[in-house]
Order: structure tokens, then sequence, then C-alpha cells
């Protein structure tokens, strides 16, 4: 489009005031209410895609849902000869990233800078819309002057109302989360972590992140954070210093909960600066024990283990039978280890004189049998005796067949 061309019979067209990815802002009168505008259209190349003109409508209806001075207003939208457009009130066209541009900014200013955007974006995350995309080329400079507005809602979700798809990522990279380049969903500490970049980007007039390669953007933004504000403004405004560094932490955790609480740590609230989750303290190793004390009480000794409890039991129980039946062995002189006597001869005649003699009986000899002759007399056996007496029981402890009766 060129020239004064006009939509719907009321926008007046005329130069350019910028132009993003999806979409050129053009200078325009509202020739009804007679008063300057903003008109935002589609690229004639997004009109047939489905998503990108979704995701246009959204904006209008997430901006015009949010009325407060620091939001661009939307006074209206539609549609001409098939290219959508959105009505905006007019603003002289400067942004936050044109003032970055001049030099690092007063803390004063980004102070000033930074309430305002906390304010317009508590205003839309209480509506349940989240931007997505906060960076300075989105925060204008109002017509007074005196205040910042935050604009672009174009990529912003709501409830319902997000359009990317599986694996894609919306937004400018440099200004995004640790999380959100990890894949995660956009939240409202996405926000929030965008605004502390922005404040770091205009208290030094460059970026946090000036790497140029996205692979090394992402790794910088997972695993290497710039320098702490607090020591490179040289004690400048602590506040506003302690501030941004928590906004922009790694861990979630460390955040802010809401723009309402960054913004009451902003103001000065030491209660709303401490009360950001502090990051559990990472595990550390000890090179020894560290001594008994209260806090950290001596352990109690440890008792073996079950199974080896029941090994040295039932050992202790071996040993033990072992030495009771070494005591019985000892004890007991006609236990069967005891050597046997030879074989007694039936025979009338004496032993011989090579047999060797019978081992000597320990115990106290009975009393003495009825007297025989010498010749009939036999050896007594050293086994096999009764209570039956020295005539034997009959099995070969009895009398021969040449002895004599009494």
């Amino acid at each position: 489009m060129t020239g004064r061309e006009t939509l719907v019979g009321r926008y007046e067209l005329r130069g350019l005031l910028g132009c993003g990815g999806m979409a050129e802002v053009r200078d325009g009168w509202d020739i009804r209410l007679d008063r300057p505008v903003a008109v935002k259209l589609l690229h004639p190349n997004f009109n047939a895609d489905a998503d990108a003109r979704a995701r246009f409508c959204d904006e209008a209806r997430s901006a015009a849902a949010l009325s407060h001075p620091n939001i661009v207003a939307v006074h209206d939208f539609g549609e001409h000869d098939g290219r959508p457009f959105i009505v905006m009130e007019r603003l002289p066209g400067r942004t936050l990233a044109d003032l970055i541009a001049q030099g690092p900014m007063a803390p004063a200013q980004v102070r000033a800078m930074l309430d305002d955007v906390l304010a317009a974006l508590d205003v839309a995350h209480t509506a349940g819309v989240v931007h997505r995309d906060i960076k300075p080329g989105n925060i204008l400079l109002s017509a007074t002057g005196d205040r910042m507005q935050v604009a672009d809602f174009g990529i912003a979700k709501s409830g319902g109302a997000a359009h990317t798809m599986t694996g894609q990522i919306v937004g400018t990279l440099c200004y995004m989360s640790p999380e959100r380049v990890s894949g995660a969903p956009a939240s409202v500490a996405d926000d929030l972590y965008a605004v502390g970049v922005m404040g770091y980007e205009a208290l030094l007039a460059r970026r946090a992140f000036p790497q140029e390669s996205p692979v090394a953007l992402v790794r910088a933004i997972v695993d290497a954070p710039p320098p702490a504000l607090a020591g490179l403004t040289g004690g400048a405004d602590p506040v506003l210093a302690a501030v941004i560094d928590r906004a922009m932490s790694r861990d979630p955790r460390r955040r802010f909960g809401s723009a309402a609480q960054m913004r009451a740590a902003l103001a000065g609230d030491v209660t709303a600066l401490s009360t950001a989750a502090e990051p559990r303290p990472l595990t550390k190793v000890l090179a020894a024990p560290l001594p008994p004390s209260a806090a950290y009480p001596a352990p109690a000794p440890r008792r073996p283990a079950t199974r080896a409890r029941r090994y040295v039991v039932g050992a202790a129980a071996v040993m033990t039978a072992f030495v009771i039946s070494a005591l019985a062995l000892a004890m007991d002189p006609f236990s069967s280890s005891a050597p046997r006597p030879e074989p007694v001869s039936t025979s009338t005649s004496a032993p011989s004189p090579t047999t060797p003699p019978p081992p000597p009986i320990t115990t106290p000899p009975p009393s003495p049998a009825p007297a025989v002759t010498a010749a009939t007399q036999q050896p007594e056996p050293q086994q096999g005796r009764d209570d039956k007496g020295p005539r034997g029981n009959g099995r070969g402890n009895g009398k021969g067949k040449g002895e004599k009766k009494d």
C-alpha cells in the first residue's frame, strides 16, 4: 500500500513507522474521530497463513482487553481486501531500544522504565495474558514522553490462545529465560526474566548476551550468565542492581513470583526482595567426617549384618558341640573308641606265651570268683561282663568243656 489509501472508508494510511517479521506499522488518520492513529497490517506474505492470521487476531483481542496507561491502547480491528489490520493509539515512535542506543541510561531512568513495564505486566498477567516477547523494541515512549508503554502482544499467550506448534519457540532469543530456550512453556516468570535482561542492558548500554551464533547464545543463557550488576555499577543504586540480578537468576526459584512483587522490591520493599525463594545449597563432599557436636552427634556403632550374625551364632554352636563331645569322650573309658581286647580262647590249654597280655583294668576289680583248678582257669575277658557275676552270660564267658563245678 502506498499514498493516501483508506481502509474500510475510515482510516487513511500515510508513512511507514516500523516493520517487523510479520507486520508493518503505518502512520494513519481516523477520519471519523479526527485523530492520529497507528495502523498495524499483516504482511501480504502471511495472508494465506492460518496460524499467522490467528495470532494477529489474538493480539488485537488481548491488547484490547487490557486497559492501562502503560499498555498501548487498541481502538479497532478489521480486514481490508483480505488483509487483517489493527488500529492503535498513535505514539511518537521512539522505543526503549532507541534510548539504549544513545548510551547507558541513568539508574533513575532505568528504575522508572522498569516500574512502568512491571505495572503493565501486572495487569496483563492478572488477566491471564503472558506477553512472551518483552524486549526494548516493544517498549514505546509515550506521546508525552513521561512514561513507557508495552506494545506488540502479537505472540501473547492467554487461556486457549496459544498457536505455537510443538517444538517451536517464539520470541526474541536473547531475552528468553533458560527454561524457555530449553523448550519449556512460557510463563509469568519468563516475562519477568526478560524485564531483568532489559534493565541490565539499559544500565550498561550493551546486551547481557551479545553472542551472535544461536548455538553459542543458547549455551550462554543456560550455562554462562553475565557478571552480576552489583560488581559492574560501582555501587550505584544497589537495590536496583539486586532486583535485576535476582530477576535474571538461572534458578527460577530465586526469581520473583509476580510483577507486583518485583515492583515492590524495586520500590525498596526489603520484604519483597527477600521473599524470593533461596536456592538449595549444593551438596558438599567433606574430606573427613565432621567432629561430634550438638548438630552432628557421633554416630552409634553399627551392628553386624543379620546374615553375618547368623554365621557367627552357627559357628559358635558347632564349636560348642565339638568341645562337649571331646569332653564326653575323655570322661567315658568304655566308649566305642577304646581298643578292643584280644578274642578269648575256649581251649583248656593256657594262653600262648606270645600272646600279649590284656590291657590293665583301671577300675576296681570285681569280687574274687570261686576257686577253680589251675588247669581249667581261663583269663577273664575285658568286655562282655554283666550283673550275673563271674560265671558269664553263656556267650563265651562261662566254663569250658574241661571245667569242674565246685
